[in-house]
């Protein structure tokens, strides 16, 4: 606790910071007669903020206390109220607090003979501006996307939903790193125990340092082994925006561009916010073909090496008699084969991400065109195995969600080998498998696979195909939510004759003097 000694405090802040060369200690006298200091780091902070708003009021009395004397009991009240210029200042008496403040970007005012130090908010960070998101392509939609402040992210937000039920509760995170973490959610419409559940999540959390939302994501998350995402993540605050009048729940941490959306389902990874911007009919068309890109990304491989090493039958026979003389001069089975094949393009795939951008692009086509041309001549691979992991790498590119694809990816390997030891019989028992896996995932008491299983009339309208907006009238009814309406009825449209509805006449008043006045 500050006990109103100047110099005692200056030890105790040192003693707790300790040597740095960024920390700036600035003694001075207020009105010219008290013991003051200031504190801050200099990188943090808004100079011009602190020497006008700050610096200058303090020396200088007000015009209208410039003829009186004040006294150290009376210093507190009038700098409070009469003095500074700043709106974010407040009294603190404990060390371990100012420090805190100091280390956020705030600037702190001890002076001798007060026990309280003012804490006044300057923070000023260096950010990148508002951009396109860099991790979701937008076609049709707000060009905007959260950036690394959460002050920031939080104004995205509430542009985009100026409602006065929009909550936003904040916790800190991390014993060394203190991250702030927001929880935003709607009053009035998401279900008050899934805030109270995530909430109850987020504060078990015990880690030295939060640093971006994905390690939010592995504590919070249900089931850690699986490798199916259970927490959706966007750096778009339009979806944000839809997931809250949803009755979601968004988590954002301070330092991360992406915000975390709970409970998630299944189908949102292969949905997108332009899927409600463009007419129904043709976001139906292009989700189906999502979909299909999907499951082909997943069961393509396996589905080959069954068919050429088990089923040839199964295919015409000109396709087979091709296929045959294709794989004429191949050393490897046709599993080794695609096994190889699909590694390497992971590690194509990967080394692509890595690279910087303008040799990254380069590589890709190098890779794709070079090597499996070279791979195909030298007898390494057939022409139908290079076909079919190239059209499967497309079809994992068409996942909207990196996350899920990358689980997809995953699977496609123990599938493959199945496939190669059972034949069709292994596809069908790793599908199972994957689809009980599935059954048995829950999102923060969600079944991952709503509103499929537990079946859902109002929810197949936006499963596999994006009904009109006027269908989907209610909320998500696996988020028990506490308003279940999303807008009220459409008004009367025209007759078909072409008549207009006629207008309701007012009421006649019995008094004719009122009625003509």
């Amino acid at each position: 606790m500050i006990n109103g000694s100047l110099e005692d405090t200056i030890a105790f802040i040192s003693k707790l910071i300790g040597t740095n060369t960024d920390l700036t200690t600035r003694r001075f006298r207020i009105f010219g007669q008290h013991e003051a200091a200031l504190f801050y780091y200099t990188n943090l902070v808004n100079h011009t903020n602190i020497n006008v708003d700050i610096m200058k009021p303090l020396m200088y009395k007000p015009i209208h206390l410039t003829d009186r004397t004040i006294a150290v009991d009376e210093l507190q009240d009038i700098l409070i109220n009469d003095t500074l210029y700043q709106s974010e200042a407040l009294l603190e008496n404990k060390v371990a607090l100012l420090v805190d403040a100091i280390l956020r970007g705030g600037t702190v005012v001890a002076i001798e003979g007060v026990d309280q130090a003012f804490v006044i908010g300057t923070r000023q960070i260096e950010s990148r501006s508002i951009d396109q998101p860099a991790t979701e392509q937008v076609i049709r939609g707000p060009r905007e996307g959260f950036v690394e402040l959460l002050g920031t992210n939080i104004s995205l937000i509430r542009y985009r939903l100026q409602s006065p039920d929009l909550r936003i509760e904040s916790t800190e995170i991390g014993q060394r790193t203190k991250s702030k973490v927001a929880v935003c959610y709607m009053d009035g419409i998401t279900n008050s125990d899934l805030v109270k559940e995530v909430n109850s999540r987020l504060s078990k959390i015990d880690i030295d340092g939060v640093l971006d939302s994905g390690y939010l994501e592995q504590f919070i998350e249900d089931n850690h082994m699986s490798p199916f995402p259970q927490v959706q993540y966007t750096e778009r605050p339009d979806k944000i925006v839809a997931n809250l009048l949803e009755g979601r729940v968004a988590i954002l941490v301070d330092g991360s561009p992406l915000a975390l959306v709970v409970p998630t389902v299944f189908n949102q990874f292969y949905q997108t916010v332009e899927d409600y911007t463009e007419r129904y009919l043709l976001m139906s068309a292009i989700r189906l073909a999502r979909l299909v890109a999907l499951m082909f990304s997943l069961i393509f491989p396996s589905l080959y090496v069954a068919i050429i090493s088990f089923n040839p039958e199964l295919i015409p026979t000109e396709f087979a008699v091709a296929v045959a003389g294709g794989r004429a001069g191949v050393p490897f089975p046709a599993v080794i084969e695609v096994l190889i094949i699909e590694t390497s393009m992971e590690v194509l795939r990967e080394a692509t991400i890595r690279l910087p951008q303008q040799v990254g692009g380069a590589l890709s086509i190098v890779g794709v065109l070079v090597i499996g041309q070279a791979a195909v001549a030298a007898g390494f691979s057939s022409p139908i195995t290079v076909v079919t992991i190239a059209l499967t790498t497309i079809g994992s590119f068409a996942t909207p969600a990196y996350n899920a694809a990358l689980a997809l990816r995953l699977l496609r390997f123990p599938l493959i080998i199945m496939a190669g030891i059972f034949g069709l019989y292994g596809i069908m028992i790793g599908l199972i498998l994957i689809a009980n896996h599935l059954l048995s995932l829950r999102s923060f008491g969600v079944p991952y696979l709503s509103p499929l299983v537990p079946g859902s009339y109002s929810g197949m309208k936006d499963l596999i195909i994006r009904g009109p907006l006027s269908w989907l009238k209610e909320r998500p009814f696996f988020l028990q939510t506490a308003n279940k309406t999303r807008f009220a009825e459409q008004p009367q449209q025209p007759s078909p004759s072409g008549r207009e509805p006629e207008l309701l006449q007012p009421a006649i008043n019995d008094n004719e003097g009122e009625s003509e006045q």
